[in-house]
């Protein structure tokens, strides 16, 4: 009697596997993602076209946020967004530099001009154990462009305490000298 029920047992659990496995949608494409890790374009622009055009954007980065007390921080993990919003024209960006708390430039992100084509975005990432920046960090991105353009300039925070997930947005002000 216990070998039948173990039989059965054993019928039973197959029987299941084989209901799973043909539930399981099988992909008819073999397409391989790639995963960038890199955010960074090749492609360079020539040369600002005219000073008139060129606009400085400020985006305010929080690296760390103080929890409790001022002793106590917690990292964040903090993305810059730099979208182009323009549906006909391209975007350039001639300077995009990180700054710390005490507004010393923590690294230059770019050596020469880049550009994004129309609804092109581009981010970088200010991992969550780089402490370089502080608090009070920030982007100042320097961009021009032939027409008329309003391109999006934003930051993306994201940590945790605890079991607790949070996340906020910062958006870039132009700043005029």
């Amino acid at each position: 009697m216990k070998n039948i029920k173990f039989i059965g047992g054993i019928c039973l659990s197959l029987v299941f596997a084989l209901n799973v496995m043909s539930c399981k949608q099988k992909s008819t494409e073999n397409v391989p993602v790639e995963i960038l890790d890199n955010h960074t374009l090749s492609r360079k622009a020539n040369t600002i076209s005219n000073d008139s055009q060129k606009r400085q954007v400020y985006v305010p980065i929080y690296s760390d946020i103080y929890n409790q007390t001022r002793d106590t921080r917690t990292l964040l993990t903090a993305t810059l967004s730099i979208r182009n919003t323009s549906l006909k024209d391209s975007l350039f960006v001639s300077k995009i530099d990180y700054y710390n708390t005490e507004g010393d430039l923590v690294r230059s992100y770019i050596d020469s001009p880049i550009y994004l084509t129309p609804m092109e975005s581009i981010d970088y990432v200010i991992e969550q154990q780089d402490t370089s920046g502080g608090s009070g960090a920030n982007f100042m991105i320097d961009w021009y462009s032939k027409r008329k353009l309003n391109p999006l300039f934003q930051a993306v925070m994201v940590g945790g305490l605890g079991a607790q997930a949070f996340s906020f947005t910062t958006e870039g002000i132009e700043i005029f000298e």
